[in-house]
């Protein structure tokens, strides 16, 4: 049931967490230019981000194969918006947030579910991309929202929650899709009701 995925966020340490329609959701191809910017630095060197996480529109039409999903975030204050420390180490706190739900989801609920975080795939110090090997946790590996095509600032909105909290803050956003039983439901998927 997504209200008690959104209760688990909570619980977990989410700022906020509210479920919201998939089809509301803004999708923009272009998001795949941003990444190929590589202004985080992870383009090409994380598998979990492009071009290693696929095909920008196969990606947005897997999003859209899902009902429902619940979207969570996470706000951390900062000595100074210069403060990259403190930004990594909120993202830190915040992929391990996303992964304590991911284990949550995965023990309560039958498989089905698509979660994406915040940046790229934080589950190891450094990617394997990097030395060349494959990857050491396909299973748990986990994209961002942008990877997927999903303009986070306008998901917010969908949201009721706010992009921008204040200054000297950062804040992450993750979500958990699922799809409601009957609506394209085959062996396997995720049962929410």
């Amino acid at each position: 049931m997504m209200e008690r995925i959104r209760q688990q966020a909570l619980l977990l340490g989410a700022y906020r967490a509210e479920i919201v329609k998939v089809e509301e959701i803004a999708l923009d191809a272009s998001f795949r230019t941003l990444c190929e910017s590589n202004a985080c630095g992870n383009y090409g060197r994380n598998y979990m981000c492009p071009p290693d996480a696929g095909d920008i529109h196969a990606l947005m039409e897997e999003i859209r194969g899902y009902d429902r999903a619940v979207i969570y975030q996470t706000v951390a204050s900062l000595e100074d918006s210069y403060d990259f420390e403190g930004m990594m180490e909120a993202g830190n706190r915040h992929n391990r947030l996303a992964q304590k739900l991911w284990d949550f989801t995965d023990e309560t609920f039958e498989k089905g579910v698509l979660h994406l975080g915040a940046g790229g795939c934080r589950l190891c110090p450094s990617c394997n991309k990097i030395r060349g090997i494959a990857c050491a946790h396909p299973d748990r590996a986990m994209a961002s929202l942008e990877t997927y095509g999903i303009n986070v600032s306008l998901l917010a909105q969908l949201a009721g929650m706010r992009y921008i909290n204040g200054q000297n803050t950062v804040t992450y956003f993750g979500g958990v899709f699922g799809r409601d039983k009957g609506a394209g439901y085959k062996k396997g998927d995720c049962l929410w009701n």
